[in-house]
């Protein structure tokens, strides 16, 4: 029975999803392109290291508040992730979501629809650009 309280519903079958935890990753993947919502920013940026899949990082600064917040805003980032990027996600790309001060505590249907169109927008916008990257001045 998927989708009942103790079982989650699975993620979407589609690509692989790794995770970035080294700080060079997360560093190219700032100087890639960037959506804001109200409830997170992602950035994305094309990657050799995510292969075929795709590679999702999580941080929330100490803006957001203390230990239990910070920990309680990437917990929901990290879900609306697993639940969005198989289907959603480009391959070859990384993303790193970053938690607003609104995240911890945004209703989840909007924070899940925040990081849709987010990711919908990067998508159009790395197709756009071969790169992935912006160029700095």
């Amino acid at each position: 029975m998927s989708g009942s309280a103790n079982n989650p519903p699975s993620p979407a079958p589609g690509l692989p999803v790794g995770r970035i935890t080294i700080r060079p990753d997360f560093l190219a993947a700032a100087r890639g392109h960037k959506q804001v919502r109200s409830g997170v920013l992602v950035q994305a940026a094309r990657s050799d290291a995510a292969g075929a899949g795709v590679r999702a990082g999580f941080t929330a600064t100490r803006k957001i508040g203390g230990a239990v917040q910070r920990n309680r805003a990437k917990r929901r980032l990290r879900e609306a992730a697993r639940q969005t990027l198989p289907e959603l996600g480009r391959a070859g790309c990384d993303y790193v979501f970053v938690a607003r001060a609104a995240t911890p505590a945004h209703p989840w249907p909007a924070l899940l629809d925040d990081v849709r169109t987010a990711l919908i927008s990067l998508a159009r916008l790395l197709e756009n650009d071969g790169s992935g990257q912006t160029p700095r001045p």
